[in-house]
């Protein structure tokens, strides 16, 4: 089945960055927008960035506009989302999602597929 696998999370320190990364495998990749999301303990999940089939349109949530960037490699079947000026606000079980349709990506609803989501720990 799909696979959805994040890595490069971990333990930083305010003003530090981090690249998460989701591999995608047994999915058509160039058929799916590609979504990140965030959840911080007691809180309910929220979107932080998605980026469209071809990559060729990206959203982002206010909180992270100028201070993240989400990126895809086709050739990889990997989306990226590199995380620069972290902030301890930043930290949440971070997931990525693929969804078959390019609408409505800062939503939960347009995803098909989720990972199983990576820690982003940022200390003060």
């Amino acid at each position: 089945q799909v696979q959805l696998v994040e890595s490069g999370g971990g333990l930083v320190q305010a003003g530090d960055s981090l690249r998460l990364s989701c591999a995608a495998s047994r999915l058509n990749f160039s058929g799916y927008a590609m979504g990140w999301f965030r959840q911080a303990p007691g809180k309910e999940r929220n979107f932080v960035a998605a980026i469209t089939w071809s990559g060729g349109t990206t959203y982002y949530a206010d909180s992270v506009k100028g201070r993240f960037t989400i990126s895809r490699d086709a050739a990889k079947n990997t989306v990226y989302l590199q995380m620069n000026s972290l902030k301890p606000e930043d930290t949440a079980v971070y997931s990525c999602a693929a969804s078959p349709v390019n609408r409505g990506l800062s939503r939960d609803l347009p995803y098909q597929y989720w990972g199983q989501g990576i820690q982003v720990t940022v200390s003060s």
